[in-house]
Parts: structure tokens; sequence; C-alpha cells
């Protein structure tokens, strides 16, 4: 039997292949990086101004806001997804600045069942929901 031969091209090619590899590794991974940087930078210099204050207390406003929105609002079950996050919710060039907070809600309907779980957000801005995401109005 014959064994393959290898010539010194295909070695050649073989290790440039490993070079472009690690290459391209080290471009993406730069990139990776890179972006993280800008988020981290706005997350710091949130201007209370604009957004309004932080509010460290989103569970207890957006339950309360919640009783006035649902119609069974005591079964309610909510599951929040990460901390308010400043935001823009104007639309055609309006401002709308707060601070949003994503959650989903199972809770009863008019005819005493659950809906499963809905994805919805609320802006708070100044310690008040000013408004809704994924309601049906």
């Amino acid at each position: 039997m014959f064994a393959p031969v290898i010539t010194l091209d295909e070695q050649a090619r073989e290790a440039q292949n490993q070079f472009m590899k690690m290459l391209a590794l080290f471009v993406c991974a730069s990139f990776m990086g890179a972006g993280a940087l800008p988020i981290k930078a706005q997350a710091e210099t949130t201007d209370a101004a604009r957004y309004g204050t932080y509010p460290a207390n989103y569970k207890e406003i957006v339950t309360k806001w919640l009783e006035t929105q649902l119609i069974d609002a005591a079964s309610a079950r909510i599951e929040w997804n990460g901390d308010p996050k400043p935001a823009d919710l104007g639309t055609k060039g309006e401002h709308l600045y707060g601070y949003l907070v994503s959650f989903k809600v199972n809770a009863r309907n008019r005819f005493g069942t659950y809906t499963g779980k809905q994805t919805h957000g609320a802006l708070i801005r100044d310690g008040e929901v000013i408004k809704g995401i994924g309601f049906a109005y």
C-alpha cells in the first residue's frame, strides 16, 4: 500500500489556513469586546433629568398599576425579566423617556381561566407608569 504523500505546497496551505482561522477569531473577539463597552458607558451616564429617578421599587409600582389594568389582578403571577433600563418609547420625533421594565404575567381573564404567560412592559418615570406595552389598548 502507498502512504499519502504530502507536498510542501499542502503543508504551506494548511499553515496559511490555520493562520487565517486564528486571525478571524481574533478579529471577532475584538469586535465582541468593543461592542460591550458603549453599552456600559451609556448605562453609567443615565441622565436623571431626562429619564427621571431610577425606580428602585419598580415591582411595587408595576404591581399597583396592574391592579388597574387586569380583570383579576389578585390572580396575577408575575415573572420579572431583569431590572429597569433607560428607554425612549416616543414615536414620530417625539420623545417619551423613562425606565422600561419587562415582565410576563399570567392572570385570570373574565371567564376565570388563566391566559398563560403574556409578555408586557411598563415605562416608569418618577415613580409612576406612563406607558404600558403589550396590552390590547
